[in-house]
């Protein structure tokens, strides 16, 4: 399981992600540029103790993302509001990334044409989307459940 961020922009969002991702075992993705310096006190809070023990990758931009992601085959998932399909009905698998975009801005049109697949996590009418770091660990939790990686 791998989760990526494009171009994050709330240290705290990004903190929480990768505390997640270091105690579910997931390997995680950032893709820069990033709205703070990775090193910055709330982004450290955010993650505790746990940063030290996620696996975290960086990529300079989604050009240098892309081409690992080519050399690594792997699929990419975006989460995206614009999607049709829910996360649900996905059927995730070792061979995919899942990535979330920024909480300001999602991700551009190029992202978006890169995917191999959208999805979208079902709410109520009326509300714009949920908490990057809330939506993550939803979809994260259904891969793992589909995945069954854990004890």
């Amino acid at each position: 399981m791998r989760i990526a961020l494009y171009e994050p922009d709330i240290p705290q969002n990004t903190g929480t992600i990768l505390r997640t991702c270091a105690c579910l075992g997931i390997e995680a993705h950032i893709v820069e540029p990033a709205g703070f310096p990775v090193t910055d006190r709330a982004f450290r809070r955010a993650g505790l103790d746990y940063l030290d023990r996620v696996t975290i990758l960086r990529h300079a931009s989604f050009a240098e993302f892309e081409d690992w992601r080519a050399r690594s085959g792997l699929s990419l998932v975006l989460m995206t509001t614009s999607a049709d399909t829910s996360y649900l009905d996905h059927r995730y698998g070792d061979d995919q990334i899942v990535m979330v975009g920024r909480e300001s801005a999602g991700v551009p049109e190029t992202v978006h044409n890169a995917a191999d697949v959208r999805l979208r996590i079902p709410i109520r009418e009326g509300f714009r989307s949920l908490n990057i770091a809330v939506a993550t660990a939803m979809v994260a939790g259904e891969a793992l459940r589909q995945l069954n990686p854990l004890p």
